[in-house]
């Protein structure tokens, strides 16, 4: 029904504004009596197998919904009838900021692709934080990011600031410093701001009295001598693993007419490098940490393609717009028949 009659609707439309339009629909249907009960006997799996204990944390399964799509907590109560595992906020800053101007969104269809400049657009950490108080055993991670007027050389304290204020609302951290929307920010994955911006946090992580798990997220568009300091710089940090991967900003084999707009790229076209990037870190690193796996999943196949090649976890987001919730479904579903062989 989705992809047949519900998607090509919504696909008339600017997409930023049948974003809007969507969270208002799943926000009205949530609280009609009985429809929460329908969206879980509809789309949640439910089995033994399923379930993950990574870093600490337990998930009663391994699919989650990718930061940039509730970025401003909003709507994860009503998402998680879905049946995702976990959901992933923001990206967050301190500040709130209107982000990029518009148009910052576009559909590359024959691609079953986006591209997004949103340029971290959120109501600020604080707006978050009061809808996080409300919620009911969902388990969140909160991605952190730097406002676009803040300096890289002050960097540090955004992101200070996004951890503090977060901290008994999430249940792990992804320090966001990939995003391709934010002037300079993906200056901050070099080697030595990384590291310091890195252990910062876990300095100030260990302070209190119940640490978080703290993840990096990574682009797509890293060299293989970028990957390996990834590598040495979560072995020298400690930090608890790597998110792989955000949007990437190539363009190769595009065919739709929005593929010359800037932006990051998420989608279809991102599967394979978003896998290889995987597998790198994964054979490089001899499975050290953990990793959650992102990037072009739109079918089950393309969720055990990640798992297989070492993600212990997996999200999605470009996939949930194009295939609907029933991908969440299939996924589960999956795992659960390739558990029992």
């Amino acid at each position: 029904m989705y992809t047949f009659l519900i998607r090509p609707l919504f696909f008339l439309f600017d997409p930023e504004k049948i974003h809007h339009f969507t969270f208002s629909l799943i926000r009205f249907s949530c609280k009609i009596p009985g429809m929460k009960s329908l969206f879980k006997k509809v789309y949640l799996v439910e089995d033994k197998s399923l379930e993950r204990h990574i870093f600490g944390l337990h998930f009663k399964n391994p699919v989650g919904l990718a930061a940039g799509f509730d970025k401003d907590a909003k709507l994860y109560n009503e998402l998680s009838n879905f049946g995702f595992g976990f959901i992933e906020i923001g990206t967050l800053t301190p500040k709130p900021q209107s982000g990029n101007p518009k148009k910052r969104l576009f559909r590359l269809k024959e691609d079953s692709a986006i591209i997004n400049r949103m340029g971290f657009n959120n109501g600020g950490v604080n707006e978050a934080v009061e809808r996080l108080q409300k919620n009911k055993n969902i388990l969140i991670g909160g991605n952190i990011g730097k406002n676009k007027v803040t300096p890289n050389e002050n960097a540090v304290d955004d992101y200070l600031t996004c951890f503090n204020a977060l901290f008994n609302h999430v249940d792990y951290f992804v320090v966001n410093v990939s995003s391709p929307n934010t002037p300079n920010l993906r200056a901050l994955q070099d080697k030595e701001p990384l590291t310091k911006l890195l252990k910062v946090l876990k300095s100030e992580n260990s302070k209190k009295q119940n640490p978080k798990p703290i993840l990096l997220k990574i682009a797509p568009d890293l060299t293989d001598e970028q990957l390996i300091d990834i590598i040495d710089i979560v072995s020298e940090t400690k930090i608890d693993g790597v998110i792989a991967t955000n949007t990437t900003i190539c363009r190769e084999g595009l065919r739709s007419e929005n593929k010359t707009e800037t932006g990051g790229l998420s989608g279809k076209p991102l599967a394979r490098r978003s896998t290889e990037v995987i597998r790198f870190l994964a054979q490089k690193s001899n499975k050290a940490f953990p990793i959650i796996g992102v990037g072009g999943i739109h079918s089950a196949e393309d969720a055990l393609e990640k798992i297989d090649a070492g993600a212990d976890l997996v999200q999605v987001y470009t996939g949930f717009i194009y295939e609907g919730p029933k991908l969440i479904k299939q996924i589960n579903r999956a795992l659960i028949k390739k558990a029992s062989l």
